[in-house]
């Protein structure tokens, strides 16, 4: 059991720390953070714009987080705000046209990085894979609402 917590750990650790070097060294020729990857790949995804609560639950990141990176890029006039009724409260964030060229990029470049990192896997092995990770992540999500059972409830997963 602990071998394959050991082993769980590690790797989704070390996916994790060569998804954010990968993303890092591509960001940086826009003088942008690493994490801003998700941000564009997400705002592409919805040209009429989204709230930014939408795009914090979208990403999994703080409202203060993607608040502060709004700001930038907004700075960078990569991102917009448009009211809504008037209103800025929940103003909707969309690309503007230089930053759909910088979505368009990193999209290209993470369809290559996800292609290249998934060698070796056969179509049916990475269905299972994906399968395999949104169950732990459901599972996990709902032991961390949940807490963990007593001792006595004894499981398999991971």
């Amino acid at each position: 059991m602990i071998d394959r917590f050991e082993r769980f750990s590690f790797a989704i650790s070390e996916i994790s720390r060569q998804w954010h070097k990968i993303a890092a060294d591509e960001l940086e020729k826009y003088h942008l953070k690493g994490p801003y990857a998700t941000y564009f790949t997400t705002l592409y995804r919805f040209p009429e714009g989204i709230p930014s609560a939408r795009l914090s639950e979208l990403c999994g990141r703080d409202k203060s987080d993607v608040s502060r990176a709004v700001a930038g890029l907004e700075k960078q006039g990569l991102v917009a705000k448009e009211s809504v009724g008037g209103n800025f409260y929940r103003a909707k964030l969309r690309l503007t046209e230089e930053g759909k060229k910088v979505a368009e990029h990193i999209n290209d470049r993470a369809r290559i990085a996800v292609e290249l990192g998934g060698n070796g896997l056969t179509d049916e092995e990475r269905e299972i894979f994906y399968h395999a990770l949104e169950l732990i992540v459901t599972n996990l999500q709902a032991l961390s609402r949940e807490g963990l059972p007593d001792n006595e409830t004894k499981s398999d997963s991971l």
